[in-house]
């Protein structure tokens, strides 16, 4: 079917529209991803030409030691941090969407720290955590701890204490899960508890199948956002003490501006991506026995 000239002008008006986001996808996003694709196949020491080998840099990476251990330390706190953090927030949430005094203030607490700049966030932590002025410290001191823990410079607390500086910033996986509660049927609770379904039955039977699409939701984001994990253990840690917070990112940026191979530093950055697919995948397959969407 032959084109009309109207429609040729509306085709060549609609993409006049679309050509500064093309424009900027093609220029930020897509031309990034292919070089990066092809620097990962390449020893590229950045202020030199890329010189094409192949896939040497993976192969290096199955050897290197350190890609390994940053690798385990990541994993390791996502261990830590996601299913605490999510437990956390839900419970937080939970506690917000009850009928009590001042529920607006609490809110408002609650979800203050996650406005917090991220490098503003670990210098007030880093303040904390100091193991001879820190205030956590001097607390439990006065609670009779005749030896508190040194949390950033010792290897067996330093991963716990950037899990738990985690929860500091939960204010927008509570508001998410504060949305979705609001959204659950009152008939729903209100069938439970004829039943003879106490609190928690009622949590776990109604509440949280209601709201389980809105925790496969966070759970996805907060997969992405610890295996990225970077600003907090760069600034309070820098990756010690002995590589104990060491992690992926950090080693990635490492390898790419400061020891100046961005090749391998693309590899590791496909392998980042290939485990977040993975690890999304998983999610994804899982969400069929356990995500329960209204309707259905």
């Amino acid at each position: 079917m032959a084109t009309s000239r109207s429609e040729l002008r509306n085709l060549v008006k609609g993409l006049a529209f679309l050509s500064p986001w093309m424009i900027g996808f093609a220029a930020f996003t897509a031309i990034p991803i292919g070089l990066s694709a092809y620097f990962s196949l390449c020893n590229y020491p950045l202020l030199q030409p890329p010189v094409f080998v192949g896939a040497q840099n993976y192969t290096d990476l199955v050897h290197d030691g350190v890609f390994w251990q940053s690798l385990w330390n990541t994993l390791y706190y996502a261990l830590l941090a996601l299913p605490l953090g999510m437990a956390i927030a839900i419970g937080a949430a939970l506690l917000l969407n009850s009928k009590i005094r001042g529920l607006s203030i609490y809110r408002t607490l609650i979800f203050l720290p996650s406005l917090t700049p991220a490098v503003a966030g670990a210098m007030i932590w880093l303040w904390l955590f100091n193991s001879k002025l820190g205030l956590i410290n001097l607390v439990l001191q006065k609670l009779g701890v005749a030896h508190p823990p040194g949390w950033l410079v010792s290897p067996r607390w330093a991963m716990p204490s950037l899990a738990l500086m985690s929860f500091w910033g939960i204010g927008n996986t509570v508001v998410i899960y504060l949305a979705g509660l609001q959204d659950v049927p009152r008939e729903l609770y209100e069938a439970a508890e004829i039943d003879g379904a106490g609190g928690l039955d009622r949590i776990w039977h109604v509440t949280l199948p209601c709201i389980s699409p809105v925790i496969f939701f966070n759970l996805v984001m907060a997969v992405i956002g610890v295996v990225q994990n970077f600003t907090a253990p760069y600034i309070m840690t820098g990756g010690g003490p002995a590589r104990a917070t060491y992690f992926y990112t950090m080693y990635l940026y490492d390898n790419a501006f400061r020891y100046l191979r961005m090749g391998y530093a693309s590899a590791m950055a496909w392998v980042q991506f290939l485990l977040v697919l993975a690890l999304t995948g998983l999610a994804f397959w899982s969400a069929r026995h356990w995500v329960h969407y209204q309707g259905r």
